[in-house]
């Protein structure tokens, strides 16, 4: 069993933009969202995963992902999933024994960086960088597949 625990926040400001180790651009679309999953598919440069995740909100659920093959990713991007699609940019940092993983959006949700750091058991203290703002875990609004059906260019 596969369990993803993770935090999400809000950035106080620009400051973590110095800390960036690397980049990678995302472009991920939904099959399918129901009041206990969702069902996507994520394209990156040459690699594509389809992604399980239980819709429990809160800092744990179930998570599974498998690499399927990147043309039968684009298809079902271009031609089954919902939109808009959720594109963005995730940028890596590390601080203090963790990776921070800092999402800006593109597209529809053009505005909107949202910063995620997974932890390896519930519960487990972490530093806080001084560019993290409030914590959004529990606000639907945040969330990815939530995203792609109130895109952030529709919230104002």
């Amino acid at each position: 069993m596969a369990i993803e625990i993770e935090h999400k926040f809000l950035l106080a400001n620009d400051d973590w933009r110095k800390y960036v180790s690397r980049s990678i651009k995302y472009r991920q679309g939904y099959l399918s969202a129901q009041a206990s999953s969702s069902i996507r598919v994520r394209v990156s440069a040459d690699k594509a995963w389809l992604n399980i995740k239980s819709a429990t909100i809160g800092t744990h659920r179930f998570e599974y992902e498998y690499e399927i093959p990147l043309p039968d990713a684009n298809e079902i991007i271009n031609n089954l999933c919902r939109k808009p699609l959720i594109e963005k940019t995730r940028h890596f940092i590390s601080h203090a024994d963790n990776i921070w993983e800092i999402d800006e959006f593109e597209g529809d949700n053009q505005g909107l960086i949202v910063a995620e750091i997974e932890l390896s058991e519930v519960g487990k203290s972490f530093a806080k960088p001084d560019w993290l703002g409030s914590e959004v875990t529990n606000d639907l609004r945040y969330y990815n597949n939530n995203l792609s059906i109130h895109p952030y260019s529709e919230w104002r």
